[in-house]
């Protein structure tokens, strides 16, 4: 062998054997974000977690392009045309949060019959060609009754504060936020609000709500709502109830200062906005030729009494507690669903 052929093996099995490497032929590939909301520190997170992370990956090559869209309104059938433009911009993979999990499925077909890899991450699809990265939203929901359970076994009056209204990550949390209070009956929903997954839409709801409503024991949410509604109650006059938050920096800063204050307990938990990271990867190794099974589950992340301190230090402000995810993180999730 030559010096030269030496040299290019050399570099080949330098490139298969680099830690989280790609394989060249997704170099020269394109992939979009589809998003259909951008009005919460969620979202604002996601988007910033794609960004860093995706930005790096088209400086390195590894794609050629990933490009973020945003409707300008949280409605399907302009995420639907949005996707539709994106198959005429000759993109090889569409990664979606979607509006709904039901009215996107034909343009998603549309998208796979041209031969597009779709990844749809938090707000998932149907769509059988697509595939879905889910958090166990029920779980989620559920999660926060049986802390409640414990926390106060005599139980109380509950106040539920949901997401944005269709969509399915809000019809899973509020599932299982139900099933579970089902199983606790000394538990009881005594009022249902939309917040929106935003602090000033959910304290506007609460304070709308809250002269209707006897005591409240606990507060029940799904992620950028708590600290808005503290500020409700705050107003009202009320008793502070036990609020589950939702990983958001606001939250986590109110519930320090009541914590050294007073002692105040909760808990917290969100899906992490740097799954938006794990679904480019996903995309990419699809792209790249690997097999993956079409649905992905991640763990939703928690926060408690113990370790606020410690996620409130590393969470920046007017952010939400975040993990993004590398090259090797996609793998291992790819890997533990086969």
């Amino acid at each position: 062998m030559n010096i030269a052929k030496m040299l290019m093996a050399s570099a080949v099995i330098a490139c298969v054997a680099a830690p989280g490497a790609a394989f060249a032929d997704t170099s020269s590939k394109k992939i979009a974000l589809s998003n259909n909301y951008a009005g919460n520190s969620w979202r604002q997170a996601m988007l910033t977690s794609w960004q860093k992370v995706t930005g790096e990956a088209v400086k390195t090559g590894v794609v050629a392009a990933a490009d973020p869209f945003t409707t300008a309104e949280n409605q399907a059938t302009e995420q639907a045309a949005q996707i539709q433009n994106m198959i005429l911009q000759g993109y090889d993979a569409i990664v979606i949060d979607a509006a709904s999990p039901t009215a996107l499925n034909g343009a998603i077909k549309e998208a796979c019959d041209a031969k597009i890899v779709v990844v749809s991450f938090d707000g998932i699809v149907t769509e059988p060609c697509a595939w879905r990265i889910a958090v166990d939203f029920k779980g989620m929901g559920a999660s926060q009754i049986e802390y409640l359970a414990k926390k106060m076994p005599k139980g109380g009056n509950v106040l539920e504060i949901r997401g944005l209204a269709g969509v399915s990550v809000d019809d899973e949390i509020s599932a299982g936020i139900h099933e579970a209070a089902a199983k606790y009956p000394q538990f009881k929903i005594v009022g249902s609000v939309h917040g929106d997954w935003a602090q000033d839409v959910a304290q506007r709801a609460v304070a709308g709500i809250l002269p209707s409503l006897p005591d409240i024991a606990a507060v029940v949410t799904q992620g950028g709502d708590g600290y808005g509604a503290a500020q409700a109650l705050a107003a009202a006059k009320r008793p502070m109830p036990t609020i589950v938050m939702g990983n958001r920096q606001d939250e986590l800063a109110w519930w320090k200062k009541e914590k050294d204050a007073s002692g105040y307990e909760t808990m917290s938990v969100s899906i992490a906005p740097g799954v938006s990271t794990l679904a480019f990867w996903v995309a990419q190794q699809i792209l790249d030729g690997q097999e993956v099974k079409k649905d992905l589950v991640v763990p939703f992340l928690r926060i408690d009494q113990d370790n606020l301190e410690t996620n409130l230090a590393t969470t920046q402000a007017g952010g939400v507690a975040n993990v993004e995810y590398t090259l090797d993180d996609a793998k291992k999730v790819i890997a533990a669903a086969k």
